[in-house]
């Protein structure tokens, strides 16, 4: 029997609706974000960083390419050619750190447009280059785009995705960097095949440009991240955004006022170092710069090291390389798969401990199938790592300070991108490849002691 009293019980929002109103809801940007969900607009968000991630696989693996070409055309020594080697890393370190920084005080979207574009002019110059010195420095700018496009990237993307999704897609993101290692080896056997490896490293160089100016063309049409919009206080506009991605997905989603704390002082790179996130940071910058140690002083030498150890022509361990490059799309995947289940710290420590434990296997082993195999399994792993780690270091940090934090983790990553091509020159080939296993299990153990589970939980947005 209905009463007088039982409108009491009806929810107010219906009430209002009944009379044309809307109930105008308040909730935190993470919120939102979690509501909207995955659908079109990720998926698009997805495929225009990945294809810049591609393209910045292409620039740094091509290294190991065009270097006997290199050498070969203006009779390296093998310190010069280290050189040209790690030029790329010193620009991907500035730049990691410049735009990093940079994109937590004027935005993403600016980073995200800026980088891919210089990424592209000074790749296509460097074909040009009249000798090695211009080329060293012309890969060092290069450099400079493709460093900044890793924290950039990851933070923006992160930015948008929901809590249930973002640790598996963060990692399907880092596997577009295996895809661009497999086009690398694809048109570099072909270039090298049909011109061969003088004058085809300059083909190779201004061919790897290419896709970043249309790649910089479609960045222009991805807006700003709404949380870093809430952050500086321009709700209206953070609003606009989530109502724009909501129309994308096809979800009915009411953006009304959103609650959060507004940025009151510019943070700097001291904030990583405060105590809450002292712990975080080191255990960070000690895995980003023994994975970069032991992957990269075994990519760059990779094909050198196989038609070396396999007794066969440099072109032929192309065919072997290839192979290893399609090896690690499956490592990441298992790695996405995988953070959902068991969480992003035991895999990702369980990975680089498996990566050295390959790295070791393939070192002292002998025999084509084996070499091949133990070279495949360590590509599997350290591959799925490189993936959880980009994943696990967005979660870690809050939106204040998290492009800042993955720009100076990054940072570090290439400062090991810059030792390791000396390292065979200073030790036996042998005697590196246990270093660089070395490297891959510290970073591991370090994980496993120090890291902090970030699974299931919501992104932090200020650093207080």
């Amino acid at each position: 029997m209905r009463t007088p009293f039982d409108c009491f019980n009806y929810p107010l929002e219906a009430i209002l609706h009944r009379r044309g109103y809307r109930m105008v809801e308040a909730d935190t940007i993470g919120g939102y974000v979690d509501r909207i969900g995955f659908g079109r607009f990720q998926t698009k968000l997805l495929f225009v960083c990945g294809a810049g991630w591609l393209a910045d696989a292409w620039e740094v693996v091509l290294v190991a390419f065009v270097l006997p070409g290199i050498v070969s055309e203006w009779s390296l020594s093998g310190g010069e050619a280290s050189l040209v080697a790690s030029s790329i890393f010193i620009g991907m370190l500035l730049g990691a750190w410049f735009w990093g920084s940079v994109s937590d005080y004027v935005g993403r979207r600016f980073g995200f447009q800026a980088t891919v574009l210089i990424d592209s002019v000074f790749g296509l110059l460097s074909a040009l280059s009249p000798n090695f010195l211009v080329l060293a420095l012309l890969r060092g700018l290069t450099g400079f785009g493709v460093g900044g496009t890793l924290p950039v990237d990851y933070s923006i993307f992160a930015e948008y995705l929901p809590t249930e999704r973002r640790g598996r897609y963060l990692v399907y993101l880092e596997s577009f960097w295996a895809l661009g290692t497999v086009v690398a080896a694809g048109i570099a056997f072909l270039v090298t095949g049909a011109f061969g490896a003088t004058p085809g490293w300059r083909y190779l160089l201004a061919i790897s440009a290419a896709p970043g100016i249309v790649i910089f063309l479609v960045r222009r049409y991805i807006p700003e991240s709404p949380r870093y919009l809430v952050l500086q206080g321009r709700r209206s506009e953070a609003r606009e955004v989530l109502r724009r991605v909501a129309a994308e997905n096809q979800v009915e989603v009411e953006v009304g006022e959103i609650t959060a704390e507004v940025r009151t002082a510019k943070f700097t790179v001291s904030a990583l170092w405060t105590s809450r996130f002292v712990k975080t940071t080191f255990m960070l910058w000690i895995t980003w710069f023994t994975i970069s140690i032991g992957y990269y002083g075994v990519m760059i030498w990779l094909p050198g090291i196989l038609a070396e150890r396999l007794q066969v022509p440099f072109q032929r361990a192309f065919w072997f390389f290839f192979l290893m490059a399609l090896a690690q799309l499956p490592g990441y995947f298992s790695a996405a798969y995988l953070i959902e289940k068991i969480g992003r710290r035991w895999t990702l420590g369980s990975y680089l401990v498996a990566s050295g434990l390959f790295t070791y296997v393939f070192a002292q082993i002998t025999g084509l199938t084996n070499v091949v195999g133990a070279g495949v399994l360590m590509a599997f792993f350290s591959l799925g790592a490189w993936g959880c780690l980009y994943a696990y270091t967005p979660e870690l940090y809050p939106t204040e300070i998290r492009s800042t934090g993955m720009g100076w983790a990054a940072g570090v990553t290439r400062i090991g991108g810059i030792l390791a091509p000396f390292l065979p020159a200073l030790l036996t080939l042998p005697l590196a490849l246990l270093v660089f296993g070395g490297a891959f299990v510290v970073g591991g153990v370090v994980v496993i002691a120090l890291g902090r589970e970030t699974m299931g939980q919501a992104l932090l947005e200020t650093a207080k």
